[in-house]
């Protein structure tokens, strides 16, 4: 007997945009600075990325809670989920 196990597992989430992304030009210290260290830079090239709403929208849906993400950093995403209710 065959077991359809395509109902067991979540759907893979549509990653493309991190093909062309500008962040996979620099490096993750860029995105993850120290606590109290600038976003600027990172945000500014967010900002630039074509990728930039799809990563927000992944970040959001995964709840990640560290770096920079969309060219939004930690409590700014937290602010906009917040509001979102």
């Amino acid at each position: 007997m065959q077991t359809d196990t395509s109902v067991l597992t979540a759907p893979e989430p549509d990653m493309t945009w991190q093909e062309n992304a500008l962040c996979a030009q620099a490096g993750p210290e860029f995105f993850f600075p120290a606590p109290g260290s600038s976003t600027r830079e990172a945000k500014q090239l967010c900002g630039a990325c074509e990728g930039r709403v799809a990563c927000l929208e992944y970040a959001l849906a995964h709840d990640e809670r560290f770096g920079v993400w969309g060219g939004l950093s930690e409590k700014e995403r937290f602010r906009l989920k917040r509001n979102r209710g």
